[in-house]
């Protein structure tokens, strides 16, 4: 085996955003900073990420923000109040990407892409004087604590006075984050919740007629349910199931109940707009001789994916639509349950929930069973609906991390 014994004052291994903004800090510090990445150039998902419009983070209120993180919102509260989207926002300006927040309150480059924003970001790490050595792929660590990498011109070792571990979650492992980190960090006894699915679709067992009808179909203002939670949205029919934006601000919800049942239920409001009653009183109109399709169409504006997902719940519940009273329709027109049989691959979520507890961390990100080893990003028990949240986490968590690794650097060298 070869290998190769080097000093250097810090490691970063992962080149996303949580690493990247890790070694920024580092270097600004002064110290020399190594940017690992087992994929052939930096950034690849977060390339992927801009690729319908770079969704930076979000404008609301710091506190309806912070609630966005669940359960995990208190334990971030203080790295995200350190680097806040105000300062993700200045940040991005300083690299010439100046931001705009939409009418939804998103915030976006106004170049609306990655790859400006990462260009500029990797030539001013370069100028700062952090390496990159890209088709490095961790391995974890040697008897005697040194960092083990496989490269493409062998095995080596590193050892750094300090790590920052940025290596993402389990989704899209095409693109370099592919979870293999989680059995390394189990192995040296880092406490690790299993990587599942989060912003996720979630499996649905069409008819055959409905799926090659409507593969790839929105549903548009529409509004969805489940545990007491309703989010108002959009969501596309897919080939397995559902999936979309409103879906996944149910995910986590919905991901646990099938995980505890087998199943979950979502109810879909086809006509949020209109109350039962309302849609009651129009479905009670004369029909005439129309078909109960084009009725359904012209009494309350359904399109033929709306209706075919009502003849799907009429199908499976041997019941005919016309048959039914008009109270009960409108019931199903925005009550109308959709059994969610299991969840869509880990390899297509948007994001990952579980990894390292964060109760593994001490207030400087350092992994406490590893003195001198930091941890950021998606590779932490947290998970976040989409809108900008997930980034602003992974950057957030970055830059504590990096900060973290300085106080130690200065403290050790």
């Amino acid at each position: 085996m070869k290998t190769e014994n080097e000093i250097r004052e810090a490691a970063v291994i992962g080149a996303g955003p949580a690493g990247l903004i890790a070694a920024e800090e580092i270097a600004k510090a002064g110290f020399r900073v190594t940017v690992y990445e087992r994929m052939p150039s930096a950034g690849r998902k977060f390339l992927l990420a801009g690729r319908g419009g770079l969704n930076l983070t979000h404008g609301e209120d710091f506190e309806n923000f912070l609630r966005r993180y669940g359960h995990r919102a208190q334990t971030l509260r203080a790295a995200i109040q350190s680097f806040p989207p105000e300062k993700l926002r200045a940040w991005s300006e300083s690299l010439g990407q100046k931001t705009f927040e939409g009418s939804s309150g998103r915030i976006f480059p106004e170049a609306f892409k990655t790859s400006p924003l990462l260009r500029a970001w990797l030539r001013r790490l370069t100028e700062m004087g952090v390496t990159f050595e890209f088709r490095h792929r961790w391995l974890g660590w040697s008897a005697d604590g040194a960092l083990l990498f496989d490269t493409p011109k062998g095995k080596i070792n590193v050892t750094p006075a300090a790590v920052v571990l940025g290596l993402g979650g389990a989704s899209w492992p095409r693109l370099g984050s592919d979870g293999s980190w989680a059995e390394i960090l189990a192995g040296v006894g880092v406490k690790l919740l299993p990587l599942l699915p989060a912003n996720c679709g979630f499996e649905v067992a069409w008819s055959d007629n409905f799926r090659e009808r409507f593969s790839g179909t929105p549903l548009k203002r529409i509004a969805l349910k489940s545990s007491g939670a309703m989010v108002r949205g959009e969501a596309v029919i897919a080939n397995y199931g559902l999936e979309g934006g409103a879906v996944y601000a149910l995910s986590s919800r919905l991901r646990e109940e099938i995980l505890a049942e087998g199943k979950a239920t979502l109810h879909v409001a086809l006509r949020p707009d209109f109350s039962d009653e309302q849609v009651t009183a129009k479905l009670g109109a004369p029909r005439g001789k129309q078909s109960f399709s084009n009725f359904l169409r012209k009494a309350i504006n359904l399109p033929p994916v709306a209706i075919a997902l009502l003849q799907e719940w009429a199908a499976a519940n041997n019941a005919r639509l016309s048959e039914l009273s008009p109270d009960h329709l409108a019931m199903l027109v925005n009550h109308l349950p959709l059994t969610l049989t299991g969840i869509a691959p880990i390899e297509s979520a948007i994001s990952t929930a579980g990894g390292i507890v964060l109760e593994e961390l001490d207030p400087d990100f350092m992994l406490r069973k590893l003195p001198g080893v930091f941890a950021a990003g998606e590779m932490l028990d947290w998970e976040a609906p989409t809108g900008g949240y997930l980034l602003q986490a992974c950057f957030a968590t970055g830059v504590a991390a990096g900060m973290g690794a300085v106080r130690w650097l200065k403290a050790h060298i």
